[in-house]
């Protein structure tokens, strides 16, 4: 599974911002998807993840509340939805997908990884 990860950008404290992850290759519709992020410097971090029906979800509790994933079948695509962002946000997100069959956050156990695309907050 090939993985494309877009939608960063520079957005003031408060504002909101939606990040996508389409596919390409083999389906990803049995996977469970998730996104991280990463401050140069410091370790990969959680930020959510979603069962692959959907129907599960799981948040870094420093986002729970503020940011929604989402995934689209028909458009083959995972969404996270930043809302209410804070500087502390500021970090290159990743998208990532996973063969196990629940949701989970550690990034062992995702195989297939897109590139960063970067997400800036200003105060």
């Amino acid at each position: 599974v090939q993985l494309q990860a877009s939608g960063g950008g520079l957005v003031q404290a408060g504002g909101s911002l939606r990040l996508s992850c389409a596919r390409s290759g083999r389906t990803f519709s049995n996977y469970v998807m998730g996104w991280f992020r990463r401050v140069p410097g410091k370790e990969r971090e959680f930020v959510a993840a979603i069962s692959w029906n959907g129907g599960s979800t799981l948040y870094a509790h420093s986002v729970k509340g503020r940011f929604t994933i989402s995934r689209h079948k028909a458009k083959s695509t995972v969404d996270l939805q930043m809302d209410n962002l804070k500087p502390e946000d500021t970090a290159a997100y990743y998208c990532a997908a996973s063969t196990n069959s629940l949701v989970h956050s550690s990034s062992d156990r995702y195989s297939d990884w897109g590139q960063g695309t970067l997400v800036t907050v200003s105060s």
